[in-house]
């Protein structure tokens, strides 16, 4: 499977595949944990193409797509300057958001989104991530060297997640 992981801006084609990757990890993640009819109602009223696209215009904002023989497998949205109670004060934070579905889910696909995610937050002293506890990729960032900085809640359904942090440098 050729993977490839780059830097995409709003543009429709950008959107489009954005979009199709919320509507599939936000149904893949919470099934079994919400009514399904929740979920599908989240998705229709909440998934907003002009609120993404005025999102992704932000400067300090950047979309990661990631690629698995040319269909959208998983993406990472970094957005600089946000912090969170539970990290130091004083250190530049970014926050990044980062999913990968299921059917792509390999080491190549999770090491070459990580690494085009971590070369773009190489600014930082601090990346963040709020993860949901029954997220499947929450081993791989713990694997990576982020640790619980908070015990949170995640997500449209408000589940219980970990605020994860890694200090850089």
């Amino acid at each position: 499977m050729n993977i490839n992981s780059k830097f995409t801006v709003g543009s429709e084609e950008g959107i489009s595949d954005l979009i199709r990757l919320i509507d599939s990890s936000v149904y893949t993640l919470h099934k079994g944990l919400v009514p399904e009819e929740d979920i599908k109602k989240y998705i229709e009223n909440n998934i907003d193409p002009r609120k993404m696209i005025n999102d992704l215009n932000n400067l300090s904002n950047q979309m990661i797509i990631t690629y698995a023989d040319d269909r959208p497998a998983g993406y990472s949205i970094i957005k600089s300057g946000n912090s969170h109670p539970s990290l130091p004060e004083g250190k530049r934070a970014t926050e990044i958001s980062f999913v990968i579905l299921p059917e792509f889910d390999s080491e190549e696909t999770r090491q070459s989104l990580w690494k085009k995610s971590r070369s773009a937050a190489s600014f930082t002293d601090i990346i963040w991530i709020n993860m949901m506890t029954h997220d499947p990729l929450l081993e791989f960032f713990k694997g990576l060297g982020f640790r619980v900085a908070a015990d949170a809640v995640a997500g449209p359904f408000e589940l219980p997640s970990h605020i994860l942090q890694l200090e850089i440098g």
